[in-house]
């Protein structure tokens, strides 16, 4: 059998084809598929290609552009130029668009998604956040070159881009790092809270005997407890906790989850992954003094925080541990509506089949992946259950991800 040659480095002129999932579109070259980065569907642009698996595709960044499509603009960062190539940063997908077409892209996304994998013909159309393309970004982690410069990763790789600024984060976050000299080798986290307090962790990776590392984190600036308002109440989480990055998604996504539940007063409502208790916070003002909010949340320190966050609400009962095991509790009180916002991966059959098992008449289901929502929506079928509502939001401008607001209820 002949050997096919090694197209890395290689660079081709190709027509773009559709956006896929993962921030690249579909190109097709002497019979190969070419994941293309920075370019747009309908254009003609030179790529170079940065990785050939040696089989059907390979990997390529678009380096000129021969013909634009009408979306098409001059990026913003300069760390996004077409000009630098394989050393561009990898942190944003889409800042050669305009936010029309980076919503109409996610949209397109979503749409094949949950055709291909769920069977579903869904029209999506992909909401604006308040506050535009640029600095809305709360949190940020970055990687410490060999000389101590704080910078970002390009795509695919472990190689490390100093910065100056990054103009999707908010005004100051990165600058501070980048004026500031550190360990080789570090990774530094950066919250800004909704106080204007920048807390800043820094991660170093300590040699010790037979060549292993020893993680050190150490609080270098803030205090290390993000404060955060949303509808009016105030929640206390780790700065490297989890919380929404965008400035404007926690007060959005509690709106849109706490219309979709609609909890009776009186019921049950059960809050799977639930961090600090932002959705349980509104669940808990659903069902008042005579219902019951159950949350479960897999890390210790975000229950502690969720219980000092919600101790005026009795009603939220807690537990810690991964939901699967949770839920694997036959005295559960069965609950009238589910909400979950379960990591990347998605929730998985072991727990959708959980929740479908106890009949909810609602389940509220947040995703903040496409691929991983089709999938779980395929599952909730299997089990009954069928989408009778979804939201899409930008809560990512520039990149290609996207967050997803889901309803389902019993197909019967």
């Amino acid at each position: 059998m002949t050997e096919k040659p090694d197209w890395t480095g290689r660079r081709l002129e190709v027509e773009v084809g559709p956006v896929a999932h993962g921030g690249h579109c579909v190109a097709r070259y002497e019979g190969r598929v070419v994941f293309v980065r920075h370019a747009l569907p309908g254009e003609t642009v030179t790529v170079e290609v940065t990785e050939d698996n040696g089989g059907g595709f390979c990997r390529a960044d678009a380096v000129e552009v021969r013909e634009a499509a009408p979306g098409r603009v001059i990026p913003p960062c300069p760390l996004a130029d077409a000009a630098l190539g394989k050393d561009r940063c990898g942190g944003c997908d889409f800042q050669h668009a305009d936010g029309e077409t980076q919503r109409e892209l996610k949209a397109a996304v979503i749409t094949e998604q949950l055709q291909r994998i769920a069977g579903l013909d869904w029209p999506v159309r992909v909401q604006e956040l308040p506050g535009g393309l640029l600095r809305w970004r709360t949190r940020a982690r970055l990687a410490v070159d060999r000389k101590g410069n704080a910078g970002f990763r390009p795509s695919r790789s472990h190689r490390v881009i100093p910065v100056a600024d990054c103009p999707i984060t908010v005004e100051g976050a990165v600058k501070e790092l980048a004026d500031r000299r550190w360990r080789p080798g570090a990774e530094l986290a950066v919250a800004a809270d909704g106080e204007g307090e920048l807390h800043v962790t820094a991660v170093d990776r300590k040699p010790q005997r037979r060549g292993r590392q020893q993680a050190v984190a150490r609080q270098v600036a803030g205090s290390g407890v993000a404060h955060e308002t949303v509808r009016g109440r105030r929640f206390d989480v780790g700065s490297q906790g989890f919380w929404q990055v965008h400035k404007a998604a926690p007060e959005t996504f509690t709106e849109v989850v706490a219309r979709f539940a609609a909890t009776p007063p009186g019921g049950v409502a059960w809050d799977l992954y639930g961090g600090v208790g932002l959705f349980a916070a509104d669940l808990a003002e659903q069902v008042g003094p005579t219902g019951s909010v159950l949350l479960v949340e897999s890390s210790r320190s975000a229950v502690e925080d969720a219980v000092s966050n919600l101790r005026d609400q009795p009603q939220v009962a807690f537990r810690a541990g991964t939901v699967e095991r949770v839920l694997e509790d036959d005295d559960l009180q069965a609950p009238d509506v589910v909400v979950l916002d379960p990591p990347r991966k998605g929730a998985g059959r072991q727990v959708v089949e959980a929740i479908a098992a106890r009949e909810p008449a609602r389940v509220v289901h947040v995703a903040c992946d496409p691929a991983a929502l089709a999938r779980d929506v395929s599952l909730y079928a299997e089990n009954g259950y069928r989408m009778v509502d979804l939201e899409a939001f930008d809560a990512f401008p520039m990149t290609h991800h996207v967050e997803c607001v889901a309803v389902l209820e019993p197909a019967a």
